[in-house]
């Protein structure tokens, strides 16, 4: 049987100042980029009808920082939501997805992409259920042709990413009853399609027509974020047969994607103690072809309910040393309750401490001068500098000012006990006491 020709790479059709941007702010040649893009190695989520900045995520990049925003059905204000926006990008996210399920979901896109100056991605399956609706169905009762139309038309409306779970098959279902998980499936997107699976008999339409779907993203130059609808909601359940078996399909779709020209990336769990991590980054990594790896945290324990931005923050760290590609943040409020403002703020915050542990610890040369650069403003007491190059400069300046010291030089933590001080001091001392020597024996 004749292979099919393979597609123009995504590298191709990329405009080349996107290829520049990416290559400055990564300080790499365009070259490359290229060639990075042209292999699936490298994705650059971009709609081909947006102008939204050029964001590299893969092999060779430094680790990058999702923010989620979104209403839900109890809490619907696009006011809101647009707040959380600028909020998201101000404290340095690199992307965002709305993941709306409440309110007029294609008003409420529309207006985050138009506003939105970095990449936005979006789960099309959540407005597909809000189209059943509207259309006095239910997602059960949905074809395949209704699904991939909502699709198309996030796509159209300038999407630059989206999320698809489609490596969950059939088969699974049976696996769940054998294998209960203590906390069952906890993706919104992967229950809808396990949902669909067993009420229709069929397979995921989303699997079954993965060509079309691969059709409709190509002509919008649109990248999919291959959904972990089987992502681990406990500790417990981490790395399971589940989770892996949807791994694998996962793999093969990677290679599908790139055969016909699309950006694909992974996405993965979820909560998984510290010492599943490595083993879950390195069996993404051979099984899925060394795709980006895009993952929610991951959270290495279920007991912080309100403090779930440092339970994800401290996996995603490790997950970045060990070759995590992307961090998707984690709020205060995950598991309690939908995001504010502030939330996002501190999500974002965490997450981006995280992702930049994990390039200092892989070595990346602008994480370490960065460190080095603030390491030295703080040895020569220089407030204004330190506090300019912390990662939220405002926050660290207002902590700064509400406790500033008498004696400007110090901080209030030691005052005039700063060791820093008193060691210029002594250095300072050591000096002048050998230029004395010196001119004694002269």
């Amino acid at each position: 049987m004749k292979r099919p020709a393979r597609r123009p790479a995504p590298a191709d059709r990329m405009p080349d100042r996107a290829l520049a941007a990416v290559a400055r702010d990564e300080q790499v040649t365009v070259s490359r980029v290229r060639q990075g893009l042209s292999s699936g190695l490298i994705v650059i989520p971009m709609n081909r009808g947006r102008r939204c900045r050029a964001v590299g995520i893969g092999k060779g990049m430094r680790t990058k920082v999702n923010a989620n925003l979104g209403t839900s059905p109890d809490r619907v204000s696009l006011k809101l939501e647009l707040a959380k926006l600028k909020a998201a990008c101000a404290a340095g996210a690199d992307t965002v997805m709305d993941l709306s399920t409440g309110g007029d979901i294609p008003a409420i896109r529309r207006a985050i992409v138009a506003e939105s100056p970095i990449p936005v991605g979006t789960v099309p399956l959540y407005e597909a259920s809000y189209w059943a609706r509207r259309h006095g169905k239910s997602f059960v009762e949905l074809t395949p042709g209704e699904l991939l139309a909502v699709i198309e038309e996030h796509c159209r409306d300038g999407v630059d990413f989206i999320t698809v779970h489609c490596g969950i098959r059939r088969p699974v279902l049976s696996l769940l009853k054998r294998r209960p998980r203590l906390t069952g499936v906890v993706s919104r997107g992967g229950s809808m399609i396990l949902e669909w699976m067993s009420r229709n008999g069929q397979e995921n339409p989303l699997y079954q027509y993965y060509d079309e779907l691969l059709s409709i993203a190509r002509a919008h130059r649109v990248c999919l974020s291959l959904g972990d609808g089987l992502r681990p909601g406990s500790v417990a359940d981490a790395t399971d047969e589940a989770q892996v078996s949807e791994l694998v399909v996962i793999g093969e779709l990677v290679e599908r994607a790139r055969a016909a020209g699309v950006m694909a990336m992974v996405e993965g769990p979820g909560h998984v103690p510290l010492n599943q991590i490595q083993a879950n980054i390195a069996l993404e990594k051979v099984v899925c072809h060394d795709a980006p790896f895009y993952v929610l945290g991951p959270l290495v324990t279920d007991i912080g309910c309100g403090y779930d931005h440092i339970t994800s923050a401290i996996g995603g760290a490790l997950a970045s040393y060990h070759g995590a590609d992307f961090l998707c943040y984690v709020t205060p409020s995950e598991h309690l309750g939908l995001p504010d403002v502030e939330d996002v703020r501190t999500g974002v915050v965490a997450a981006r401490l995280a992702a930049h542990a994990g390039d200092v610890a892989r070595g990346d040369p602008r994480a370490l001068a960065r460190d080095r650069a603030l390491s030295e403003a703080r040895a020569g007491l220089d407030w204004p500098r330190m506090l300019r190059l912390s990662l939220d400069p405002q926050r660290a300046e207002k902590v700064f000012r509400a406790r500033a010291s008498a004696t400007s030089d110090v901080c209030t933590m030691c005052g005039e006990f700063c060791a820093m001080k008193k060691f210029r001091e002594v250095v300072k001392a050591g000096r002048r006491s050998a230029k004395t020597e010196n001119q004694q024996e002269e």
